[in-house]
């Protein structure tokens, strides 16, 4: 399965022009690890007919339309793990991809301070169509990644991968990196005991963000709905400013997945096998 071109874009798709990128980008699609990668936040893009809903060019750099360095963190544990990822492809100030679909910050009419002119008097129509648009098809390619595992009897681990900003509000965040969970908690705390063993690491149990329901909308859908094991990582965006703070974040975090994904004390399903084939995974 790979992303659909501009070229090709079908007509549920008319808010993205033939010369803008697709919805989602699929790595490694043929991976051997039993892992799959996501990244809700990855990209800056707007297709170029919305104008980056009124927004000047700077905010669309800053934290609030992107996670920044996400999306190179996401490729670079893809190639590390030999492990297939999906990326969305698109700003969440158009449509926040972790975000339930019927949730008001699904849609941001402000973000740190800033007024999304684009998204101040949304119809229901308009919201559908930016669902149909953006969100779908991230959510879809999850969906059928997911589908081939289950198809070949393998239980993936999922990995999230976010990141955030060094201050928010006048604080100044000391976390090196969080890990958010609700439900794996097992899977969780493995990661957090490696990560805690490096020497100088600040890492936050479920800080900066809680990963409790029901934040985290990505992994409570694809994941804990059908009880895959997952763990979602969030890095502060200081640490992957150079390609060398990315490298190291890389190196680090494929060791300690590795070793989650190859212990099958781990990697096994959190319901019945049922549950996990017959799930309604978008």
């Amino acid at each position: 399965m790979v992303p659909e071109t501009s070229d090709h874009l079908p007509s549920t798709h008319p808010l993205i022009g033939r010369d803008d990128p697709p919805p989602f980008a699929v790595l490694h699609e043929h991976g051997s690890a039993p892992a799959l990668v996501i990244c809700d936040h990855a990209s800056r893009a707007f297709p170029r007919g919305m104008r980056r809903l009124g927004l000047p060019e700077l905010p669309s750099w800053q934290h609030i339309a992107w996670d920044i360095g996400a999306g190179e963190l996401a490729r670079g544990l893809s190639n590390a793990l030999d492990a297939p990822a999906v990326l969305a492809g698109y700003s969440r100030l158009i449509v926040d991809c972790n975000r339930r679909p019927d949730d008001p910050e699904a849609f941001r009419r402000e973000s740190d301070g800033w007024t999304i002119p684009g998204n101040q008097a949304l119809s229901e129509f308009e919201r559908r169509v930016r669902l149909a648009c953006f969100f779908d098809p991230y959510h879809e390619a999850i969906a059928a990644m997911l589908a081939g595992f289950r198809v070949r009897e393998v239980v993936p681990l999922v990995i999230s991968v976010h990141t955030f900003t060094p201050e928010m509000a006048g604080f100044q965040r000391p976390w090196h990196i969080g890990v958010l969970w609700d439900k794996d908690e097992p899977s969780a705390r493995r990661l957090i005991d490696g990560l805690s063993a490096v020497d100088g690491l600040v890492v936050g149990d479920n800080e900066p963000y809680s990963g409790r329901h029901p934040s985290d909308y990505s992994i409570d859908h694809h994941a804990e709905a059908a009880g895959l094991p997952h763990v979602c990582i969030e890095v502060r965006q200081d640490q992957l400013e150079s390609p060398a703070g990315t490298e190291r974040w890389v190196r680090l975090l494929a060791k300690l997945l590795r070793e989650l994904v190859e212990d099958p004390t781990l990697r096994r399903l959190r319901t019945t096998e049922t549950s996990w084939r017959r799930a309604n995974l978008r």
